[in-house]
């Protein structure tokens, strides 16, 4: 009795326990999704807020605007399309990598952006543009090259896979069409009977003393009208 009485104690532990399991991983996985939707949201309210600056305001604040937009589009681009590409190409694990570091000098850049948006000194901040517009420039280029570079791979696989695949048809139609293919071996064979038929014949006709079929006398060619409105020659007639 008392080894069932653990047996069942130990049973409601372990469902208590799993039942704990369960919950944490339903709340972490629900804590993620509210935490992923409100970064996406904040993301969406902050490159409209930028567009809206870059477009509505001029001088320093307006260029740093644009930057930032340029920055942050680039790179979002990037990081989708690598991570978009490496769930069918795992030679793309190592450009992913090369982004993310790439990455880490964007965060940079943005946050330093974003503090001197908030910067009084305007003629500091302008002397300081062609520099932040260079690295800008430098950033989006490295982005902006993994990203065609994996999208061009990604077309020259299905290019190569669309003409192997055509080339498959190809070769099944023509299976498919069999008939119309001649047999030449077929054809020789038939013909090879033919003579041999023909031989035997001939050969049997000469031991029984029979004649062939008699030969066609042949025409006076002087009797043969060229045309037919011509008469035909008489023969001539000796006196």
């Amino acid at each position: 009795m008392e080894a069932v009485i653990l047996i069942l104690g130990l049973l409601f532990v372990a469902f208590m326990a799993l039942g704990v399991y369960v919950s944490v991983k339903v709340i972490g996985a629900a804590k993620r999704g509210v935490d992923r939707t409100i970064t996406q949201a904040r993301r969406t309210v902050e490159e409209t807020t930028l567009r809206a600056k870059s477009y509505g305001q001029v001088g320093v604040a307006g260029e740093l605007a644009q930057l930032r937009l340029s920055l942050r589009t680039s790179m979002r681009a990037t990081q989708e399309a690598l991570q978009a590409g490496v769930a069918e190409d795992g030679s793309l694990s190592e450009s992913l990598g090369l982004f993310q570091r790439l990455s880490v000098h964007g965060r940079e850049l943005d946050d330093e952006l974003k503090r001197l948006e908030r910067e009084p000194d305007r003629a500091t901040v302008a002397s300081l543009l062609p520099g932040l517009k260079q690295r800008t420039e430098r950033i989006t280029h490295s982005a902006e090259s993994l990203r065609w570079a994996a999208r061009d791979r990604a077309r020259q696989f299905a290019d190569d896979d669309l003409a192997a695949l055509n080339t498959q048809i190809d070769v099944e139609a023509g299976a498919l069409r069999h008939w119309t293919v001649e047999e030449p071996s077929a054809g020789a064979g038939a013909g090879a009977g033919a003579d041999a038929a023909g031989r035997g014949g001939d050969r049997a006709r000469a031991e029984t003393g029979e004649e062939g079929p008699e030969a066609l006398t042949a025409r006076d060619p002087r009797a043969q009208t060229g045309y037919p409105w011509q008469k035909a020659v008489r023969p001539e007639t000796t006196n």
